[in-house]
């Protein structure tokens, strides 16, 4: 039976999603579109119903998303596109969402291993940042990433959709300044910090794993105990009149930098 009414008790909570505060009561968030859905069945992430919408399910991809075994045990709810439009907050929607089980992790849980690199940010306030700190830390090979202090949540509905599905592959821990230090310190994590005082230009430094790169948050950077506490302090130069760059391009740029270091690149044989 496909659901068309507003009043119905699983569209109203699915609706709730948007709020900050139903997700920390329930535990759950909601997703939307062919690309996000698919990434969730595929790294297994913990759907527990998908939202259809036949009338504008009609892609191949989407059809054949429907037939994965991964999901064929997944509770599953038929609805009109006029409601799925209301729950996809968007144009054009593709007519395939789903509520999934939120997947924290604790640092106590965490054994730092050499390879490692993680993402620490302070008190983060854009979830669009988030998202996209999120995409570029999945890109490089980020383990997780750390959320110090008021953090905006990683699934707020912008924040999901700006990390294209790589919220489900990064471990994401939220805890406060002094746990990190004791986690950091114990697992013998370098920890790298930008500011647009340092000295150091952030590619004339060698980043050794175990690494941690710490992020201020959008309005006031690092605090004073923060940079105190960095093992390294990089800038990144600018020759502009702006006096500073957004936090995610911060964060893409020396993640970047972390991540030319460490690889092996092809040689090509003249």
């Amino acid at each position: 039976m496909i659901i068309t009414s507003f009043s119905n008790q699983q569209v109203k909570q699915i609706r709730k999603l948007d709020q900050k505060k139903y997700r920390q009561e329930t535990g759950q968030f909601f997703i939307e579109g062919l690309r996000t859905v698919g990434e969730a069945v595929q790294t297994g992430a913990s759907i527990e119903t998908l939202v259809i919408a036949p009338e504008l399910l009609v892609s191949e991809f989407g059809q054949s998303l429907l037939r994965d075994p991964a999901i064929k045990d997944v509770n599953r709810i038929e609805v009109s596109a006029e409601i799925y439009q209301k729950l996809a907050h968007k144009q054009g929607p593709q007519g395939i969402g789903a509520v999934l089980r939120k997947n924290w992790h604790t640092l106590n849980e965490v054994q730092a291993t050499q390879d490692d690199l993680w993402v620490t940010l302070d008190a983060i306030a854009d979830p669009g940042n988030l998202g996209t700190i999120m995409r570029t830390a999945e890109a490089v090979g980020t383990r997780g990433l750390i959320l110090l202090g008021n953090a905006t949540d990683p699934y707020d509905p912008t924040a999901v959709k700006a990390s294209m599905g790589a919220i489900f592959s990064l471990q994401l821990i939220h805890t406060d300044w002094d746990h990190f230090r004791a986690w950091q310190s114990s697992q013998h994590v370098n920890l790298v910090g930008t500011s647009d005082r340092a000295e150091s230009d952030y590619q004339a430094v060698t980043y050794k794993r175990p690494l941690c790169l710490l992020m201020g948050c959008e309005r006031h950077g690092l605090t004073s105990e923060m940079l105190h506490a960095c093992d390294q302090m990089v800038s990144i130069p600018m020759v502009g009149r702006a006096d500073s760059l957004n936090l995610a391009v911060a964060t893409g740029i020396v993640l970047y930098e972390i991540f030319n270091q460490s690889r092996k690149l092809d040689t090509i044989e003249p």
